[in-house]
């Protein structure tokens, strides 16, 4: 059965809005390189009783314990007491631990005070990983599951044990095993629609794990996959993986978790020896700042005209005045015009607009706050799509800078 793990991060600081517990996440990714799957995160504040209750429970479930924090020498770092009086166990004074205390503080010429020698206590059976970094030795303690062990909380001293001492430790008591995850970035779908979709393949299965995290107009499908070996877990992902990717299709747009929609554009781009321009309106040069993100955008962004007012629609893109009267600046002929100008004046490859209403003001009965229509003009032609999201500002423009990518995206891909 595979191996899985719990992390107790311990601090009342860390249950402010001015603390963010970080240490789990280098634990986490130390672990996953060991095919061990953490299950759980907990943060406590420096509560005996509290910590030695959920020490109790994790112990009784995970192979795995670590508890991060609350090593120090002052009266609110009760970890130690809290895992003894969880298990059962004495804390011991280490004399070995006592003359490294002594030898530290003599090394930087300062008096070691009375309450340090706590730090020199160990559980009963448990085994000192060194600190070089700071005062509080880590522990570290075989159970009945598996292991439990108890780091510093300074990430300068939690981290190089974590790597040097636990990592280590654990590695020969952890039978041969990998965790593989495949990843789908997903737009031009809604997070329902997309579950209604995909339920029925990977719902099938506990392993791999599937998870869905949502963005605006942006969705990652992950597979997790624990196996014995490599070759199994690509097996895994392999099964539930391509039948989903079979049935997202060119929603698609990327399999690198990291990798956001302009930069599978640019790339797109610079493959098709193509360049771009932007004309917006109700997206304030959105589109713009999202394709020039990244370094390298001059190979392939000529230019964006920010053209909020039907003035500037009509002086720098040369959309027709009477155009405008006839159909209103928000409107399907308008945004091609708009689009097909700013293409005309920068010498692009392809052009985007997008014109709408992103409220909280605006709107017409047949174009209510939260129209957009996006254009797009090609060397072949040029489209207008027209979309309805709701009436929050934000996500409006947010929304259709995504959308307005993504046309661009599926052009480029069938050119």
């Amino acid at each position: 059965m595979p191996k899985t793990a719990e992390i107790l991060a311990i601090g009342s600081e860390l249950l402010t809005p001015q603390h963010i517990d970080t240490n789990s996440l280098v634990v986490t990714e130390q672990l996953n390189l060991l095919g061990v799957e953490v299950v759980a995160k907990h943060v406590m504040g420096d509560d005996r009783e509290r910590i030695s209750q959920a020490v109790q429970d994790c112990v009784g479930r995970s192979n795995i314990v670590i508890l991060i924090g609350g090593l120090g020498p002052t009266e609110d770092d009760v970890t130690r007491e809290a895992v003894a009086a969880a298990l059962g166990l004495e804390l011991k004074l280490s004399l070995e631990q006592e003359s490294i205390l002594i030898s530290r503080f003599r090394q930087i010429n300062r008096p070691m005070a009375k309450n340090n020698i706590r730090q020199a206590y160990l559980l009963q059976g448990a085994e000192a990983m060194p600190n070089p970094h700071g005062t509080a030795p880590g522990q570290y303690l075989s159970t009945d599951r598996g292991a439990l062990a108890l780091l510093p909380g300074p990430p300068r001293e939690m981290k190089p044990m974590v790597i040097n001492e636990l990592i280590p430790r654990l590695r020969p008591v952890i039978p041969p095993q990998v965790i593989k995850v495949r990843s789908f970035r997903i737009t031009g779908i809604g997070e329902s629609d997309l579950d209604t979709l995909i339920a029925p393949v990977y719902t099938k299965y506990t392993n791999p794990v599937t998870t869905v995290l949502s963005s605006p107009g942006d969705l990652l499908v992950s597979l997790r996959a624990q196996a014995e070996t490599e070759q199994e877990a690509d097996d895994l992902l392999r099964e539930v993986g391509n039948p989903i990717a079979e049935l997202l299709g060119d929603k698609i747009y990327s399999t690198n978790p990291d990798e956001p929609l302009e930069a599978v554009v640019g790339c797109l781009l610079r493959k098709h020896h193509a360049t771009v321009a932007t004309a917006e309106s109700c997206t304030g040069g959105l589109v713009a700042a999202r394709l020039t993100e990244r370094p390298g955008s001059s190979d392939f962004f000529l230019a964006g005209y920010v053209t909020y007012s039907n003035l500037q629609k009509q002086q720098i893109l040369d959309v027709p005045p009477n155009l405008i009267q006839k159909h209103t600046a928000v409107s399907e002929p308008v945004a091609g015009a708009m689009a097909e100008g700013a293409r005309r004046v920068s010498g692009a490859s392809y052009a985007l607009a997008t014109t709408g209403y992103a409220g909280p003001d605006g709107g017409t009965d047949y174009d209510p706050v939260g129209t957009v229509y996006l254009a797009i003009a090609s060397p072949a032609e040029t489209r207008v799509i027209r979309i309805r999201y709701g009436a929050d500002r934000w996500r409006v423009r947010t929304l259709a800078t995504q959308a307005s990518l993504d046309l661009l995206r599926k052009m480029l891909l069938k050119s």
